[in-house]
């Protein structure tokens, strides 16, 4: 899996699709070149699965084009073969060995015979797995089934892979492994699409996010340049507090500059003067009777800005 010269290896434009009434894809335009790593975040019905399937060429865009390795996935075989997709729901068998379950995947992928073992040994290497070849999936932890998943999705040494959930269930060592897998594969030249509603996870791992929100893709960029874009030098006060707020407690934290932050005990605030915000915040509180169980100052995160967009369109 070598850096190849060219184009995207994968091109969305225009893509809109309806399930009846309902618009999954209101014309969604995405270019992904080998190397990059790129997270598809939104909420649920967001139409997050819509793109995939159509990526994956499971679905026919009612306007639009998607081409993989130059291609329509939909309606060329070869364009498929340049896919590897690892599912949220792991597709493996338990009762087989990693490496029996690699032979198996390698010859439903299509691997001739005479290059099952070269390129099983490659995907143990590339997912760091090698150390448990000879044990069964299903003794294995969380986080080693997750790179067993990945490593079936690219025997057959595809362009573009898709990862769906990828860190779902897992402890915070394997996310590490996890991400350090992702970051080979990339360096190796493959294209890696992540559908992941993890936004922390998709900070630290993607070169590029993209937010699809009803069906549009409204944010697409790097992240530190979206968040710098976004919220300039402002840091993120969070306030939770010890108890939810009361109808003259939440006029309090309005008043403060505060808004709610998702629970029903948590505010926040965005301030360029982060530590001194954050004190006169927190004598305001106190003094008007709130109990205050944390005070923290961050810098803002893609969090942060998925809750600016949310409150943008509850806006308009």
């Amino acid at each position: 899996m070598t850096p190849r010269a060219g184009g995207p290896i994968l091109e969305v434009v225009g893509a809109a699709h309806a399930y009846g009434p309902r618009q999954a894809l209101g014309g969604v335009d995405l270019a992904l070149a080998g190397g990059e790593v790129y997270a598809l975040l939104g909420p649920n019905g967001a139409g997050k699965t819509t793109m995939v399937r159509a990526i994956c060429g499971r679905l026919r865009l009612d306007r639009g084009t998607v081409r993989l390795a130059g291609a329509s996935p939909h309606d060329t075989p070869s364009a498929r073969a340049a896919l590897g997709l690892a599912p949220q729901e792991l597709a493996l068998y338990a009762h087989l060995t990693v490496r029996e379950n690699l032979e198996v995947f390698a010859r439903l992928s299509g691997v001739a015979g005479r290059r099952v073992a070269g390129a099983v040994a490659e995907a143990l290497r590339l997912t760091r797995t090698a150390d448990r070849a000879e044990g069964r999936v299903a003794d294995l932890s969380g986080g080693y089934q997750r790179r067993v998943n990945i490593a079936a999705a690219i025997l057959h040494r595809p362009r573009l892979l898709i990862l769906d959930e990828p860190t779902a269930g897992v402890d915070f060592a394997a996310r590490q492994a996890l991400g350090a897998v992702i970051g080979d594969l990339a360096g190796e030249g493959v294209a890696v699409l992540v559908v992941t509603h993890d936004l922390d996870e998709a900070q630290g791992l993607a070169s590029r996010v993209g937010f699809l929100v009803e069906g549009r893709l409204v944010v697409d960029g790097p992240p530190a340049a979206l968040l710098a874009e976004t919220f300039g030098a402002d840091m993120e006060i969070v306030v939770r507090l010890a108890a939810e707020a009361d109808a003259a407690g939440r006029v309090v934290l309005e008043t403060a500059g505060l808004t709610a932050g998702g629970a029903p005990d948590l505010w926040i605030a965005l301030a360029a003067d982060g530590y001194e915000a954050a004190a006169r915040i927190d004598r305001r509180l106190r003094q008007a009777g709130l109990a205050v169980r944390e005070i923290r100052v961050r810098a803002p995160s893609l969090q942060s800005l998925y809750g600016r967009i949310v409150e943008t369109r509850r806006a308009a």
